[in-house]
C-alpha cells in the first residue's frame, strides 16, 4: 500500500528494510539519487553511505548511525537533517530529509521510509 502511493508522489520516497536494503524508491527519487531505481536497488545502506558520502554543511562526514534513515531504522525515532551528498551522477546535493520507522502489527519492525528533497537555499 505504501508502494502505490508513494509512486503516486511527486517527493522523492526511499524505502528500506530493517536491515538496511533499499527496497524501493518512487521515480521521483531517481533523479535525486542520479540513477534509476533498477541500477541500485538492494544496495545495502553501508554500500550506499560510501556510495554518497552524506557530510554536513562544513564538509565533515556524517555517522552513518546518525543518517536520518539509520536513526529511523535503528532507533525507532523519526529524524530530519540537512546535509549534502554526491549523487550516483556526480552531481554534489544539497538536501532536507525525514525519515521514520515503519511498525507494523504487533510492533512488527519494517524497516523505515524517507523522504528527500532538495535544499534550495
Amino acid at each position: 500500500l505504501l508502494r502505490r502511493l508513494a509512486g503516486r508522489l511527486r517527493m522523492p520516497i526511499v524505502m528500506v528494510e530493517p536491515d538496511g536494503r533499499l527496497v524501493y524508491c518512487n521515480a521521483a527519487a531517481e533523479p535525486l539519487l542520479g540513477r534509476p531505481l533498477a541500477q541500485i536497488g538492494g544496495m545495502p545502506l553501508p554500500e550506499w553511505y560510501d556510495a554518497f558520502q552524506p557530510s554536513d554543511a562544513d564538509g565533515s562526514l556524517i555517522k552513518r548511525e546518525d543518517h536520518p534513515l539509520n536513526v529511523a531504522r535503528t532507533r525507532l525515532q523519526p529524524c530530519h537533517r540537512r546535509f549534502f551528498f554526491r549523487a550516483l551522477d556526480g552531481t554534489k546535493r544539497g538536501i532536507e530529509g525525514t525519515a521514520f520507522p515503519l511498525v507494523g502489527q504487533c510492533s512488527r519492525h519494517l524497516g523505515a521510509v524517507g523522504i528527500f528533497w532538495e535544499d534550495a537555499g
